[in-house]
């Protein structure tokens, strides 16, 4: 998999040299280039952004720069096409559904836009071009300073699930939405059996695989459940 981060802050994605993300790339599982859009523009300010169309607040990140950018770093041959996955709080929400999805592309191009917003005919334009699949997505009803942040989420959402990348695949079977049902997973304990006055559930040191099974399931919809709750689901 080749994942390109196109922003005006490559600092940002420094992190990325840590943990399973960093030694997935020492692997060569996946390959990660982070490209500075400002590198499209010339001038003594190398500007990016501009006034909106019709007055108003803030600063919009202007078309062409970003499609330069994107041009530039998109890989075609045979049937691949490269996913643009446009960040923004109107984009669809992002689920563990999606980052399965996004695990099994080829390339990832990320627009981590800042300000007001990218030009919107960006989006459009390669919504229209047949050798791109777009994506708008948003990490949630909230709103970040840029998208660097939410493409640092989806990576490592997404590439933990490529094969070899963490250690044991088990893992990734009974956790949070990749149960059978999408529910939360269940609460999880370790030594010493009794802690500050409060002991594990003695069905986890009952030895019964199928009791404990069971026990697990319970918790984890009763934990779903709460969560649905509280969210209005």
């Amino acid at each position: 998999m080749r994942c390109d981060l196109i922003t005006i802050f490559p600092e940002y994605f420094s992190p990325l040299e840590l943990s399973l993300v960093g030694k997935a790339r020492e692997k060569g599982l996946v390959d990660i280039y982070v490209h500075d859009l400002r590198d499209q523009v010339s001038g003594l300010h190398r500007s990016v952004d501009d006034t909106p169309f019709g007055g108003g607040p803030g600063m919009v990140m202007m078309a062409e720069p970003w499609a330069r950018a994107i041009e530039q770093v998109a890989v075609h041959g045979g049937d691949t096409r490269p996913v643009l996955v446009m960040l923004t709080p109107a984009g669809e929400k992002f689920t563990q559904k999606i980052a399965e999805d996004l695990s099994t592309c080829e390339q990832i191009i990320f627009a981590c836009g800042r300000y007001e917003g990218i030009d919107q005919r960006v989006t459009n334009y390669f919504s229209s071009d047949s050798k791109f699949v777009v994506r708008e997505l948003s990490i949630g009803d909230y709103v970040l300073n840029g998208g660097e942040v939410a493409a640092m989420v989806i990576l490592e959402s997404m590439i933990r699930l490529i094969p070899g990348v963490v250690g044991n695949p088990l893992s990734l079977v009974e956790e949070s939405h990749s149960l059978p049902d999408g529910s939360l997973e269940y609460p999880t304990y370790t030594k010493p059996a009794s802690w500050r006055g409060l002991d594990v559930p003695e069905v986890l040191l009952s030895g019964n695989h199928a009791l404990i099974h069971s026990w697990r399931m319970e918790q984890a919809r009763i934990r779903s459940a709460g969560i649905a709750r509280q969210t209005g689901e």
